[in-house]
């Protein structure tokens, strides 16, 4: 699959919600096409993590025929051959509305059986009730960016802009930006997130680093590869000890993206927060 062939996605065209059951609509995408541009093979790949995905649209019937509702937390893990086009995903969790199961856990075997075949590598999935405490959100820990008084220009990726503070000894530190935005490269649809970069070693200057991610906001990628490119950029500009690019990406059709890249992996993504 090229760029060219997105445009032919289920996110390029007029679509009929189904509803029922139909693992079939599930769409899809080689991870290989834009990481070809960073100079990036699947076996060597710079980072660990995964794309955390929430759906909040997700509803089917039990056996008397009584609606089911619930949250799902889906976990792709960075190194799948392939993610899964996001309206296709909509189509395929809209199509249990009128599909009836005889238990929650026999939803979540098929959720997991379905997307590990689409992905090519086995999904994590964890459903949960409405009420759960685990859905509510916190504020980003770290320093937030967005106060800094800077003028800006750039609206493509520029990675000349990134630059480190000059006689700041060695740091360890998290900071974060609401004010990343890119566009669908389908639809031009803009996606908008709350970005955190922690790292440890050279000191990053932060204007440099806000100047960056503000310039994003005319580029067209999906949500994993923006974040993919953001932590190569950081990686070639300096030699940290440890490094974690992570963006939580604002609800769309009931469904949220959230890419994690890091040089740890044991890293996760951090608690949701208000946009999400």
């Amino acid at each position: 699959m090229t760029r060219e062939d997105w445009q032919n996605l289920p996110l390029g065209r007029e679509t009929t919600y189904g509803s029922t059951y139909n693992p079939e609509l599930l769409q899809p995408i080689q991870r290989s096409v834009s990481r070809a541009q960073l100079g990036l093979s699947a076996g060597a790949l710079p980072f660990f993590g995964e794309d955390e995905w929430w759906g909040f649209e997700l509803s089917w019937l039990n056996p008397r025929g009584k609606p089911q509702v619930a949250v799902a937390r889906f976990s792709f893990p960075a190194e799948s051959s392939c993610m899964v086009e996001s309206k296709s995903f909509k189509l395929y969790l809209n199509s249990f509305n009128q599909s009836k199961f005889e238990s929650w856990r026999l939803v979540q075997d098929a959720l997991i059986r379905d997307l590990s075949a689409a992905v090519g590598t086995s999904v994590g999935i964890t459903l949960m009730d409405v009420e759960n405490a685990a859905l509510a959100v916190e504020k980003p820990e770290g320093y937030c960016l967005d106060h800094l008084d800077i003028g800006v220009d750039e609206y493509e990726p520029a990675s000349a802009l990134l630059s480190l503070d000059d006689g700041e000894e060695d740091v360890s530190e998290t900071l974060y930006s609401h004010l990343l935005r890119s566009n669908c490269p389908v639809t031009g649809q803009p996606d908008w997130a709350t970005l955190m970069v922690e790292y440890k070693g050279p000191a990053l200057k932060r204007e440099a680093l806000l100047a960056y991610i503000i310039s994003f906001r005319e580029h067209q990628d999906f949500h994993e590869h923006c974040v993919e490119r953001i932590f190569c950029d950081l990686q070639q500009l300096a030699d940290f000890t440890e490094l974690t690019v992570c963006a939580r990406y604002t609800r769309r059709g009931g469904l949220d993206i959230n890419p994690l890249r890091s040089t740890r992996i044991e890293k996760r993504l951090p608690p949701r927060f208000a946009r999400q």
